[in-house]
């Protein structure tokens, strides 16, 4: 718990640090009060009203059939976080499995997982989500599916030359000296030495959802049309841009504020985390 304080203390020093945890924070805050309350209810319209302009009623304005954009922008802040942290908990499992191949003591393990996350890593992540929107449909299951899988041969590729260091390491061959297994050997040895990098890297990959669903969402692969998101929101506005510009503003704002947050923070994670760089960190171990 103390070196957690610690590396948390040291985010929280940076002014980027400061505005990641903050923006973070109101995220994970306001997608827990829209579970209970939003100032409008979702299916509540006003043709007569609709396109307004931000007034007392309505703090952000309303879409096209009237609804009340604050209210979809808070709904779609639990979606959104639901897809960020499945995809992280996705491509985080997927790359460390894809770690373990690589730094395997099987050779023929080993040489086939390099070739295969090299091969496959090429592979855009708009053509797998349209791949499995064709026999699953658009849902938010296919941009988990299709990020965790893109974002976890990313990060496999990444924190293979950490994990190979590792694994060649006199500690890790004294352990299998002793008999130790692969699998205690990778989870004790290895993976410790991938964390940092993989932490950061999960951080990024957080970021990159929330735009891929966005994405997604306006080319019809993402989240359903019923589904309150920022992508629903940006891809049901973004068409009346020259007309009512302020439809676009807000959830596109809300998009970009919470990319840089994540990216802000998984830079300053990196720092915080490495005892190089934070004296603090030396200090406390």
């Amino acid at each position: 718990m103390s070196t957690a304080r610690v590396v948390m203390r040291s985010i929280w020093c940076k002014a980027s640090g400061k505005y990641a945890l903050t923006v973070l924070g109101l995220w994970v805050l306001v997608s827990l009060v829209s579970l209970v309350w939003t100032p409008h209810t979702l299916l509540e319209t006003d043709g007569f009203h609709a396109w307004a302009s931000p007034s007392a009623a309505h703090p952000l304005g309303t879409d096209g059939v009237g609804a009340d954009v604050l209210s979809w922008l808070m709904a779609g802040s639990r979606t959104n976080l639901a897809i960020a942290l499945l995809t992280v908990a996705v491509s985080g499992i997927f790359g460390l499995a894809l770690v373990a191949a690589m730094v395997s003591r099987n050779t023929v393990l080993r040489s086939t997982s390099v070739v295969v996350v090299d091969a496959l890593i090429s592979i855009p992540t708009v053509l797998i989500a349209l791949m499995l929107s064709v026999p699953f449909g658009a849902s938010a299951a296919v941009i988990v599916a299709a990020c965790g899988f893109a974002y976890g041969l990313n990060l496999a590729r990444i924190a293979r030359p950490a994990a190979v260091l590792a694994a060649r390491s006199q500690y890790v061959e004294s352990a299998v000296w002793f008999g130790a297994s692969g699998m205690r050997v990778f989870v004790r040895h290895i993976m410790p030495n991938v964390m940092p990098v993989l932490l950061v890297q999960l951080s990024m990959s957080a970021g990159t959802s929330i735009l891929a669903e966005a994405g997604l969402t306006y080319l019809g692969v993402g989240v359903g049309a019923g589904v309150p998101s920022w992508g629903h929101s940006l891809a049901t506005s973004v068409k009346f841009i020259s007309i009512y510009p302020l439809t676009v503003l807000w959830p596109g704002l809300v998009v970009t504020m919470t990319v840089i947050a994540l990216h802000l923070f998984g830079d300053a994670l990196r720092d915080a985390i490495d005892p190089l760089t934070n004296p603090e960190l030396r200090e406390a171990a």
